[in-house]
């Protein structure tokens, strides 16, 4: 069945990357324009969607159908962060721990693509240690609470309806003190600053500045039982696709390597023949095919409902070091031209690079494993 799936997803995206090509993609980052049509497209088709129970208007492909869609989309070149914030991370923080009413006023949005959510975890002061978030929610009245502070690195906000922000709760009785709020992107008291990076995508890094929200208390997500319980079901989806862009990504690196050694003429013979190109290439190729096997197993694990952290975060690890190793390699063998804009190879460097550090950093992974797997007495 997985074979099939693989099959209609790979099909479907080389159909909708032909018409949203590189130059497609280049204009919208020149501009910093969302890539609306391409998002468009993939809805349409159902790929948004996916993963998405049919009861809500999904495909029910779970994080496995998620997943094949961001690595072939990562393959051709795109990196539409919504994919993983929308039906990745909220529809799975939905699907855990939202109510019925939610579930039915957001789900099927989500499915269609025709409501887009971002999601805001990140802060300045705070960066991995979700103890020291200051962003905060204080009681207002019978129905609503007021948020306020600040968030980082928040991305996809400019094409966002709604942002789950996770926030501490003041009205807490006890427990985690987190929990997961729904706030509309234009709702009044909502500053959004855009953060200047690299570019190598068409969405864009937001700062946020919280200034009394309301927000309903018929939209704070797990809050009768504690949102920390949510949030974690959208941690590990989170880690799974951004594995998945990394072994599209990977692919796609290694695709352009091999076609330039294929077709790159030094003295009477392409340069495929010599194993000094060669052998990079194939190691990429078996470091990235052994990344796509743990994502795999990953997301069949999350699933099937079994605890899915320790393989997410192994596929999140490994795919993101395959991923760069891959991209340094392809340079190397495009020689000078791997840095010319003439091609493509050196626009994969800083998405790969990324993927290192965000959204959670190599040296959390291996804490994680050291503690929580090897159980090794903490250093923090």
């Amino acid at each position: 069945m997985h074979k099939e799936l693989r099959d209609f997803v790979a099909s479907t995206v080389n159909r909708i990357s032909k018409q949203y090509d590189r130059e497609y993609r280049k204009k919208k980052i020149a501009s910093l324009q969302p890539a609306e049509e391409l998002w468009e497209s993939l809805s349409a088709s159902s790929l948004v969607g996916l993963g998405i129970p049919e009861r809500y208007g999904g495909s029910g492909q779970g994080m496995v159908g998620l997943s094949l869609v961001a690595e072939e989309l990562a393959r051709h070149g795109h990196l539409p962060v919504l994919l993983v914030m929308s039906p990745g991370i909220v529809g799975s923080i939905l699907l855990k721990g939202g109510s019925a009413a939610q579930k039915e006023k957001y789900l099927p949005g989500i499915a269609s693509g025709k409501l887009k959510f971002s999601f805001a975890i990140t802060e300045a002061d705070a960066g991995s240690n979700t103890h020291r978030i200051k962003t905060v929610l204080t009681e207002r009245d019978s129905d609503s609470y007021l948020l306020n502070g600040n968030k980082c690195f928040i991305s996809g906000v400019d094409e966002a309806d709604y942002i789950l922000v996770v926030a501490k709760a003041a009205f807490d009785r006890g427990g985690d003190n987190l929990q997961c709020c729904i706030v509309p992107t234009n709702a009044i008291g909502v500053n959004k600053n855009r953060i200047a990076t690299e570019t190598f995508s068409a969405d864009s890094q937001w700062l946020l500045h919280f200034d009394d929200v309301v927000v309903r208390k018929a939209d704070v997500i797990g809050a009768s039982d504690g949102g920390l319980k949510a949030l974690f079901a959208g941690l590990n989806p989170e880690r799974i696709l951004m594995a998945s862009f990394c072994v599209g990504i990977g692919s796609r690196a290694i695709d352009l390597g091999a076609d330039y050694a294929r077709n790159r003429e030094v003295w009477g013979k392409p340069i495929a023949t010599h194993q000094a190109i060669a052998h990079p290439l194939a190691e990429s190729k078996i470091e990235i095919e052994l990344a796509k096997n743990m994502t795999y197993q990953a997301a069949v694990a999350f699933d099937s409902g079994e605890n899915s952290g320790e393989l997410a975060n192994y596929a999140k690890f490994a795919a993101a070091r395959a991923a760069v190793s891959a991209v340094d390699k392809a340079i190397q063998v495009h020689g000078g031209n791997g840095f010319t804009k003439d091609y493509e190879v050196s626009e994969l460097y800083w998405p790969a690079r990324l993927f290192r550090t965000a959204p959670v950093s190599e040296e959390m992974i291996l804490n994680f494993v050291s503690n929580q797997v090897l159980n090794l007495p903490r250093s923090y």
